[in-house]
């Protein structure tokens, strides 16, 4: 299998007008003002500011309150995916199909396993295999080809990297994958200025035995494609 990704829904091409909340947008498409909804929670100032270009598809409920959704956002470099729901589609594919090869091997994917006080996106299990909980991050900042996660502070995020990192202490396996909903980056780190317990938790995650990989995306205006691994950097540059 040489690639993998979902198919999207017919696309409107617009102006952002205005973000009035982290999950509203009003887009100018052919003249008329429409309400969007953002999927992704995340600041997303680089990319959603007042005249970007923007692409929205019709809600499947056309009873919403906003009738469209906001798909994805034209980047200095290319299309960006800014729809929330697309790392966990992707990687669900990927898992199941036995597209990523750190992933395979495995009799069963699970949804959403919980472990203390958190719930995680999955969990690999197979026979004389010891169980693999896995943690997905979409990543939509891009600085000089550096892929940056988060772009806001998550204190739901380092729990979880706590708690990985417990897994790995009692026989599990763990990973964290970050998906780069674009294809600038050439490289993952920690976003240290935004996060710093974020930064440190992933670090000492991984020095603990929690594996991190990233992996950027193809974005069209019909699909979005997972592409090739990037480099992952989980000692930030607060560590001399």
């Amino acid at each position: 299998m040489t690639s993998i990704g979902i198919t999207l829904p017919p696309l409107k091409r617009g102006q952002l007008i205005a973000r009035p909340n982290r999950f509203l947008a009003q887009v100018d498409v052919e003249g008329k003002e429409l309400l969007a909804h953002v999927a992704d929670p995340g600041r997303l100032k680089e990319l959603l500011f007042p005249g970007a270009k923007v692409y929205v598809s019709a809600a499947a409920n056309p009873n919403r309150k906003t009738a469209f959704d906001l798909k994805l956002v034209d980047g200095p470099e290319g299309l960006v995916s800014v729809d929330s729901g697309v790392p966990n589609r992707l990687a669900k594919l990927a898992l199941e199909s036995g597209f990523w090869p750190p992933f395979t091997g495995y009799d069963s994917v699970k949804a959403e396993p919980r472990y203390k006080h958190s719930r995680f996106d999955f969990l690999l299990q197979g026979k004389n295999k010891p169980d693999c909980y896995i943690e997905v991050k979409g990543c939509t900042l891009v600085e000089d080809g550096v892929a940056l996660f988060p772009d806001a502070p998550t204190s739901r995020g380092t729990r979880q990297l706590r708690e990985l990192t417990e897994l790995v202490g009692q026989g599990a396996r763990a990973a964290v994958i970050f998906i780069i909903q674009r294809q600038d980056a050439v490289l993952f780190r920690p976003h240290t200025k935004m996060d710093p317990d974020f930064s440190h938790a992933l670090y000492e995650a991984q020095a603990a035995g929690v594996e991190v990989f990233a992996y950027r995306c193809v974005v069209t205006k019909t699909a979005i494609l997972l592409d090739i691994p990037v480099e992952a950097e989980a000692k930030g540059n607060y560590i001399s």
